[in-house]
């Protein structure tokens, strides 16, 4: 019989016992181009042998040959069919409880290893298999899958600030982020400072002594303000202060965060990643040196997902880069017509020349997300709810990033603080799904006649 004791540890870092119900015989293990291969001298005709995973210290995947453009990467990144019988895609593995074949090797589990079957809450090789394809597709160092968008924001900021400290928080920021620094973060001692998006380089005014973060979103979720992440990098590096991002809007496929200075990048995976609008799930990516310290904080708060949720959310990723253009292209034929319209006062969405964040999201993303606002001419509250209700091919909800469009008339003037937010009319924020935009453009065109 072979364990972990005896050596028998394929390349890929699987430790096997065999077994045969005939006799013991005498068997080699080894790795040979990522595949299992079993010999035996002795091995009766019809014996039947088993080869049983006992302990999986990681679960590897295809390392694609370099350099290689991001569509190929994303086709094999995150997936080994050598390591499962075959199979293109990653199995869904489900367990709470990993078995280890004597004692010391599990009292000797490394704490600071997360990419091994410890125990479920810390993944499984479904879970690996998602978060390895979304950190090599951003260019991270490792990644790490949490239940919502909103607990990987939370778990990140965890990281990093505790009593006493000091955080620089986008005035641009995502409602329920901004809620988590003024119900949580406050009454833990934390100081939190909202800076106007648009600072740039001027942030490095407002570092302090004991500032801990600086926390960027580009572009803002309902404002659209595109933020000059390398500059306010370039500054928090100087102070040796990292910088983390909400880097939903540009996606891992259009964004290259950590080539742009983001130590630290948060995905609601619910949105773009996942695609389809039937899954619930936040990613955060980081570089090396903050690893350890985010992981862990996901660890002690107790986040966990479901490896059945991993596998919906990494089969919508596979496609990311197909919907994301298609998303892009509709959106921006959208855009423009709007643009035009005698209702509509602007349009925000850096992706139009005429944005003023238009400059630097050229320079920075590699495409744009669906997402927009529209700010309309002064109208009261009844005829900008009648153009919405009107809409029949546009969703009413939260959310974005699937499939379909929607459609909603958020407030940001109630939040803000550092700045002040008054464009001159309602704003309507809308997100193009994989219609055609034919379609989309006459719903909204019928829409906007109920606003008089």
């Amino acid at each position: 019989m072979l364990d972990s004791s005896s050596g028998a540890r394929s390349s890929f870092g699987m430790t096997y016992r065999i077994t045969q119900n005939a006799r013991k015989t005498s068997v080699k293990v080894a790795a040979n181009k990522g595949r299992l291969v079993a010999s035996s001298r002795t091995l009766a005709h019809n014996a039947l042998t088993a080869v049983h995973i006992v302990h999986c210290h990681a679960f590897s995947y295809i390392q694609p040959r370099e350099p290689m453009k991001k569509d190929t990467l994303l086709t094999h990144v995150g997936r080994n069919p050598a390591q499962s019988h075959g199979t293109v895609n990653t199995p869904v593995f489900r367990t709470s409880t990993v078995v280890f074949p004597d004692l010391e090797s599990y009292e000797s589990r490394d704490p600071d290893d997360f990419k091994s079957m410890r125990y479920g809450i810390h993944g499984t090789p479904t879970t690996f298999a998602f978060e390895e394809a979304v950190a090599r597709m951003e260019g991270g160092h490792q990644a790490v899958a949490l239940p919502s968008g909103l607990a990987a924001i939370t778990a990140a900021l965890s990281a990093f600030v505790k009593m006493g400290d000091h955080l620089l928080m986008t005035d641009s920021a995502y409602a329920p982020t901004r809620i988590f620094c003024e119900k949580q973060l406050r009454k833990m001692g934390v100081e939190v400072e909202y800076y106007d998006p648009l600072i740039g380089a001027g942030i490095a005014k407002l570092i302090r002594p004991n500032t801990r973060a600086v926390f960027c979103e580009a572009p803002g979720s309902l404002t659209f303000e595109m933020q000059d992440i390398p500059a306010i990098a370039a500054a928090a590096h100087g102070h040796g202060i990292p910088v983390l991002a909400d880097t939903t809007w540009g996606t891992p496929y259009f964004f290259r965060s950590f080539e742009r200075g983001i130590d630290v990048s948060i995905h609601a995976a619910t949105k773009y990643i996942v695609g389809h609008s039937d899954v619930l799930m936040g990613v955060i990516v980081t570089n090396e040196q903050y690893w350890l310290p985010v992981r862990h904080a996901v660890a002690e708060y107790g986040f966990c997902v479901s490896p059945d949720d991993c596998y919906l959310a990494l089969r919508g990723f596979r496609t990311i880069g197909v919907r994301m253009k298609q998303q892009m292209a509709n959106a921006l034929t959208v855009a423009r017509w709007l643009a035009a319209r005698p209702e509509i006062q602007r349009v925000l969405y850096p992706a139009l020349e005429s944005d003023p964040g238009h400059a630097i999201w050229k320079r920075d993303f590699d495409g744009a997300a669906s997402l927009f606002g529209v700010v309309l001419r002064p109208a009261d509250r009844a005829r900008v709810a009648a153009f919405v209700n009107a809409l029949k091919l546009f969703g009413i909800g939260s959310s974005w990033g699937g499939y379909e469009s929607l459609v909603t008339a958020p407030h940001p003037e109630k939040i803000r603080t550092a700045t002040t937010w008054n464009p001159g009319g309602p704003l309507i924020r809308l997100h193009i799904g994989l219609e055609d935009p034919a379609d989309l453009i006459a719903d909204l065109e019928q829409a906007l006649a109920r606003l008089g």
